[in-house]
C-alpha cells in the first residue's frame, strides 16, 4: 500500500532546473549575492509587490535577523503559542523573554484583545503568526503597536501567496518573514525571507546576513544568513509553476471540504483574505478522537501531522510558564491532513473514508 505523508515537495520538470544549473557552471559564483539569487529576490519582490525583499537562508534566520535589525535584542517580545517553536526560538536566541498571549478560537491566530494587556515597560515588539496563511487581525495589532511604540514582526511562514485587502499578507508590519522550506507551497528546499518596511532597516538587515562588513569595511556585528546560488536556481524553477501549485492545492482542499463537511472542525477563512491553500487543518472533539485517527491512519500508510504540538507556552526550557488555554486545547486535537498538488482523487477519498470510519 502506497504510503501518504502530510506534504510531497513540488518539484519542477528537471529539465528547468538543469537550465538553472548550467547557468551557475557558467558562472563560477556559487553564493555571495551570485546573479540567480539577485534575479529571485527581484522576481519574489515583483509577485509580493513590496518595496525591500530579502532572501536568506532559512525563516528562523529571518526572525532573527528581523529582531537584530530592528535593535531587539533583550526585553520582551509578545507572541503567539500557537505556531512551529522556531517562532519562540528566535526570540529566545536574541536573548529576549516571549510573552505568551492566547489566540482567538477562530482561525487560532494571536487575541489581538488580549495583547495590550502584556504589555509592560520591558516590551520592544509584538511577533504574531500568520498561522495556516490565515490572516491576524493586523489592523488591531497595528494600533497597539503604535499606541505603545512597539515593533511588528509577523512570521509569515505560512502566508506566501495569501493577499489581505488587496495586499500581500507578507507586506504587513514593520517585517514579515517567510519560509521557503521544502514542505512550503514555494519553496527552494531551503530559505526564507525578510520582507522590510523601512529603507534604513532593510540597509541594516542587509548588512547583518553578510557578516556585518562591506568588503574590508566592517560595520556590525553580523551573521551568515546568505543563500546559495543552488537554491536560488530551485526557486527560479518553482517559481513559474506557483499559480497552478496553488490551484492544484485549491482543487485538494475543496473536495476535502466536501466528503468531511460535518464531520471535523475547520478554521474559519476571514472574507477579505485570498488564500493560499497552505495547509488543511482539522479539529477534533479531544485528543483521544485525535489519537484515535492517527493509528487508522497509520495503519492505512498514511501519516498526518500535529500542526501545532506542543503550545509552545508549556516548553520545558521556558523559565516562566504563562497559561494559554484556548492554545493548549486547540494543540491537543489540531491536525493537519496531507496536502500536496499530486494528492489524487483516490488517494483523498482513501484519507477522508479513513478519518470519517475512525469517528464512528
Amino acid at each position: 500500500m502506497e504510503k501518504i505523508f502530510v506534504t510531497k515537495p513540488f518539484l519542477p520538470p528537471q529539465a528547468e532546473y538543469e537550465r538553472q544549473l548550467t547557468r551557475i557552471y557558467q558562472n563560477h559564483q556559487l553564493t555571495n549575492q551570485g546573479p540567480l539569487l539577485c534575479e529571485l529576490e527581484e522576481k519574489l519582490g515583483k509577485f509580493l509587490n513590496v518595496k525591500h525583499f530579502q532572501y536568506v537562508t532559512n525563516g528562523t534566520i529571518a526572525l532573527q535577523l528581523a529582531l537584530e535589525a530592528l535593535d531587539i535584542q533583550d526585553g520582551e517580545v509578545i507572541t503567539t503559542p500557537f505556531s512551529y517553536v522556531a517562532t519562540t526560538s528566535s526570540i529566545l536566541w536574541q536573548r529576549c523573554k516571549p510573552v505568551f498571549v492566547d489566540i482567538e478560537p477562530h482561525n487560532f491566530t494571536i487575541d489581538p484583545d488580549k495583547i495590550e494587556a502584556a504589555v509592560t515597560a520591558k516590551t520592544r515588539a509584538i511577533m504574531p503568526v500568520h498561522v495556516f496563511g490565515y490572516a491576524c487581525n493586523v489592523e488591531k495589532i497595528q494600533q497597539i503597536a503604535d499606541k505603545h511604540g512597539l515593533k511588528v514582526i509577523y512570521d509569515a511562514a505560512h502566508a506566501f501567496g495569501s493577499v489581505y485587502k488587496g495586499r500581500a499578507l507578507a507586506d504587513y508590519g514593520d517585517v514579515s518573514t517567510l519560509s521557503f522550506h521544502a514542505t512550503k507551497l514555494f519553496h527552494t528546499v531551503e530559505g526564507g525571507a525578510c520582507v522590510v518596511k523601512d529603507e534604513t532597516v532593510n540597509k541594516k538587515l542587509d548588512l547583518i546576513k553578510r557578516f556585518g562588513h562591506n568588503k574590508d569595511e566592517h560595520y556590525l556585528l553580523g551573521i551568515n544568513g546568505k543563500q546559495s546560488e543552488f537554491h536560488a536556481a530551485m526557486g527560479l524553477a518553482v517559481l513559474p509553476h506557483l499559480p497552478e501549485i496553488i490551484a492544484a492545492r485549491k482543487r485538494v482542499c475543496e473536495r476535502y471540504d466536501k466528503l468531511l463537511a460535518g464531520a471535523v472542525g475547520r478554521p474559519a477563512v476571514q472574507k477579505e483574505l485570498e488564500y493560499n491553500y497552505a495547509y488543511y487543518p482539522v479539529v477534533f472533539k479531544n485528543e483521544a478522537e485525535l489519537l484515535r485517527v492517527f493509528d487508522a491512519l497509520a495503519k492505512e500508510n498514511i501519516f498526518a501531522r500535529r500542526y501545532f504540538y506542543p503550545s509552545l507556552n508549556t516548553l520545558p526550557y521556558l523559565k516562566e510558564k504563562t497559561a494559554c488555554p484556548l492554545s493548549e486545547d486547540i494543540c491537543s486535537r489540531i491536525a493537519c491532513l496531507p496536502l500536496y498538488p499530486a494528492l489524487q482523487d483516490h488517494d483523498i477519498l482513501r484519507i477522508t473514508n479513513t478519518v470519517k470510519g475512525a469517528l464512528l
